[in-house]
């Protein structure tokens, strides 16, 4: 199933599944719906029974809601943190519909170590921030070459559009006096939960592995939606146009 290299360890990996939604609804309190219409798209486009590139996979979000809404479909979820990937591995354990690739998304030979050479669709969601528009422009062009045609990628992403600086000011102030609630009434933010994470047994050494590879935190780009398009065409989609978006998030969709 897992082309991963770790280690299974016992722990309760549905608890670390939803504890994982909980700490990313705090920054993402529409998450479900981007996560829904994104498998609308894929219905509507490439049908019922896919097979999926979940990029960046982390943890498995993605692939979790798309054999829960369609059990014909297929995964190949990639990611290099060793941590997430070991919630993946251990929540995905036995489900042969489902293989996990250990690479480098910033490797251009990544997509040599993939079981597939082609699939009906690629999807992402809250990741590709970690990357500079020079990287992320290449990784589209790497995945323009893995959809095979009429399939579809998505990201799902913070796209930031500045030439609207009230707007988007206002809309953070407001988010983060939300986050800010619920941080009060208990909620965990992203260090808390690492912190958490490099305490749990079957985590820690992933956990420590990670840092050594990410340190606290990436600092990428979040260019504005109309961005992602235009790059997106140029590197071989043919269609490519937000199908959702909350004040803070864009769901793209680039249809080869």
């Amino acid at each position: 199933m897992t082309d991963a290299g770790m280690t299974t360890t016992t722990a309760d990996w549905h608890a670390w599944q939803e504890s994982w939604d909980r700490q990313q609804e705090w920054y993402l309190p529409d998450r479900e719906e981007r996560f829904r219409i994104m498998l609308d798209m894929v219905e509507a486009l490439v049908g019922t029974a896919p097979r999926v590139l979940d990029l960046a996979c982390g943890t498995g979000s993605i692939t979790a809601r798309l054999l829960a809404r369609f059990p014909d479909a297929t995964s190949t979820g990639v990611d290099l943190d060793p941590a997430l990937l070991a919630i993946a591995e251990g929540t995905f354990a036995g489900d042969d519909r489902v293989r996990l690739v250990t690479a480098d998304l910033k490797d251009p030979g990544w997509p040599a170590e993939l079981p597939y050479d082609s699939y009906d669709a690629v999807l992402t969601a809250t990741a590709l921030h970690w990357l500079h528009r020079e990287p992320l422009a290449d990784l589209y062009g790497r995945v323009a070459g893995l959809v095979r045609a009429g399939g579809v990628f998505m990201n799902a992403d913070h796209m930031i559009d500045e030439s609207t600086p009230r707007i988007n000011a206002a809309e953070r102030a407001q988010r983060h006096a939300r986050m800010d609630q619920a941080k009060r009434d208990g909620v965990l933010d992203w260090a808390e939960w690492w912190q958490l994470a490099a305490k749990d047994p079957a985590l820690a050494e992933p956990t420590a592995r990670r840092y050594e590879i990410y340190g606290e935190h990436a600092d990428g780009d979040m260019p504005s939606a109309q961005w992602h398009a235009r790059v997106l065409r140029e590197k071989g989609f043919g269609e490519a146009r937000p199908v959702w978006c909350s004040p803070s998030d864009t769901l793209l969709l680039a249809l080869k």
